[in-house]
């Protein structure tokens, strides 16, 4: 356990700098794009910052202020809760975050944009606060909030963090119904979509390769066929398969995007019959 937590040690002291870097460009483009587009909107995009939405256009209370306290609340449940290991990379984004928006309050002033055309705002807000949450995430940090509620859910109710992060912010989207109309909630839902995959991207980057799995009878033919023709190397797996349980020899290699119409047609030639899967490989580090 300790070598575990030393490993957890050095990678977070590895690029302090430009983590913490990251992390303010992260929290600062996530309070632009609030103040900017879902707030002048009453546009909700779950955790704590839909529901200061939600609180002030009911009880007229500062965004900023409301996400404060709250995260505040949230640190020292978290502190008691999850521990003070996980409560750390949450503190800086907790506090960040709220000042930002207060910062930023009156941007719509700044920058004179109509931001009325809700599709618009939704698909913009959705890019900048995506590509912020994003910076963060990979950063190592967190900006608290709901976050912090998904950790505690998953812990105690023995649930994934995907659940309970749609049990959270699932709920705050359908309370933003209830004060804003049906149509708001769909405007929700896509803008949570639209965060989601752009999150990812930032993460973990725009697939230019691809790893596949094949399954042949004709294997020798096609690793002559990615060695010689497409000048790639592959590699063996030993398998057994669940339902005949015979052994089995499944190839695996990665490829260049652009070569997989080459790599695909060449199999099928091979052999028709020939079972493979293809996924995205974000990232290929090492081999010949």
């Amino acid at each position: 356990m300790s070598e575990n937590n030393n490993i957890l040690k050095k990678i977070y002291q590895k690029g302090k700098l430009k983590r913490y870097f990251e992390l303010i460009i992260g929290s600062l483009l996530a309070a632009i794009a609030f103040n900017l587009f879902c707030s002048p909107n009453n546009l909700v995009p779950g955790g704590i910052s839909g529901l200061s939405i939600i609180i002030h256009h009911v009880f007229k209370i500062d965004t900023s202020l409301f996400i404060l306290i709250v995260d505040i609340l949230l640190l020292i449940i978290s502190y008691f809760a999850l521990g003070k290991e996980k409560t750390m990379h949450s503190v800086l984004g907790s506090l960040l975050f709220p000042v930002f928006i207060k910062l930023t309050q009156n941007i719509n002033s700044i920058l004179d944009l109509d931001t009325s055309v809700l599709l618009l705002a939704v698909i913009f807000s959705g890019i900048i606060q995506g590509f912020g949450s994003g910076l963060i995430f990979k950063a190592g940090f967190s900006l608290g909030g709901t976050d912090i509620i998904n950790q505690i859910i998953s812990k105690y109710c023995k649930v994934s963090i995907g659940n309970a992060m749609y049990f959270s912010d699932g709920t705050i989207v359908l309370l933003s119904g209830l004060a804003f109309g049906i149509n708001k909630i769909m405007y929700a839902l896509l803008l949570l979509y639209i965060i989601s995959y752009i999150t990812d991207r930032v993460i973990l980057g725009i697939s230019d390769s691809k790893a596949f799995y094949i399954i042949t009878k004709e294997d020798q033919k096609i690793k002559e066929y990615i060695i010689k023709n497409l000048k790639h190397s592959v590699t063996e797996l030993s398998a057994k398969g669940g339902f005949a349980q015979k052994k089995e020899t499944v190839l695996m290699c990665v490829l260049p995007t652009k070569e997989y119409y080459r790599f695909k047609e060449g199999i099928n030639e091979i052999d028709p019959n020939a079972f493979f899967v293809v996924t995205d490989a974000y990232q290929v580090v090492g081999g010949a």
